[in-house]
């Protein structure tokens, strides 16, 4: 069990992730952004998300906050070319601003996202309860159990992948991951909790643009585990995220715990439908997720 009182993973990769979401302006409404390998040979989904959030969110006034997000995966991302976004200012009203950001690869667009920013109003409040959870220092880092996991289905070398790729955060599973527990059906539910590897500025854009980063890494987990299957690092199925949609209801803080609360009601047609509540530690329901992913079995 992991005993330490500060973040795991690395506070270089952190600053590394930083630096890919701090996106050059290369007109009004045009942006440009690096590229970076996922775990597989391609953009990460929420490195494309949480840059466009960042694009959308530097053309808004400061006193509006994202309240939404609704976004389409069109093509694979190619790791080896920056990204560029353009921004369509839709509209500016009295309490709403609509945003659509278009991420653009070698001409043909890759993403599209809308986002929706809001003025702060009060107004009725209610919320769901927080699910039980132990709490995250009890548990294990990445770092501890992907060793034990590497000699057996995943291999050294996309353990150290899956490593790298996560350095930036301290994840930790409530639960066997997928790809420890391949073969077993389980219940289609994972929980995770979540925080950024270092601390980070006030700017609430920041932590949106970080737990949109962070939100795409699981979601589709309990689809796997609802039929025994590890997941593209073991290669028992292949896939990627077609849609993802986000609703921020609260303040929150990304470099402190998040418990991501995952479910999914159905899989068919080679599609699998992952969603989500996102919790503070004191028990404030932050953000809802919801995302659906192309899921196939490789055939022989």
């Amino acid at each position: 069990m992991s005993s330490s009182d500060g973040p795991a993973g690395s506070p270089d990769a952190l600053e590394d992730l930083l630096d890919l979401l701090d996106l050059e302006r290369i007109e009004e409404d045009i942006f440009r952004g690096p590229s970076r390998s996922a775990v597989v040979p391609r953009v990460f989904g929420g490195q494309v998300a949480a840059q466009a959030m960042v694009a959308a969110g530097r053309t808004v006034a400061a006193d509006r906050t994202a309240h939404s997000l609704h976004a389409y995966f069109l093509r694979t991302g190619d790791p080896d070319a920056p990204i560029v976004y353009t921004v369509d200012r839709i509209r500016d009203g009295r309490s709403f601003t609509s945003r659509r950001v278009v991420a653009i690869q070698h001409g043909q667009p890759i993403f599209h996202l809308s986002a929706s920013f809001h003025t702060y109003e009060e107004g009725l409040e209610h919320q769901s309860e927080m699910p039980r959870a132990p709490d995250p220092e009890t548990l294990p880092t990445g770092a501890e159990t992907l060793p034990g996991y590497a000699a057996g289905l995943v291999g050294q070398d996309i353990a150290d992948r899956l490593l790298e790729a996560r350095a930036a955060v301290d994840l930790r599973y409530v639960d066997t991951p997928p790809y420890g527990s391949v073969g077993t059906p389980r219940e289609p539910r994972s929980q995770v909790w979540f925080r950024t590897a270092g601390k980070l500025t006030d700017d609430p854009l920041l932590h949106i643009c970080l737990a949109t980063y962070v939100s795409d890494m699981t979601l589709l987990d309990p689809v796997l585990l609802a039929h025994g299957r590890g997941g593209w690092v073991t290669g028992d199925v292949v896939g990627a995220s077609l849609d993802h949609a986000m609703w921020f209801h609260r303040p929150f803080r990304a470099d402190e715990w998040l418990l991501y609360d995952q479910t999914s009601p159905t899989s068919h047609g080679g599609r699998g439908l992952g969603q989500a509540r996102i919790f503070t530690r004191d028990g404030e329901l932050a953000i809802s997720v919801i995302q659906e992913g192309v899921i196939r079995v490789p055939r022989d």
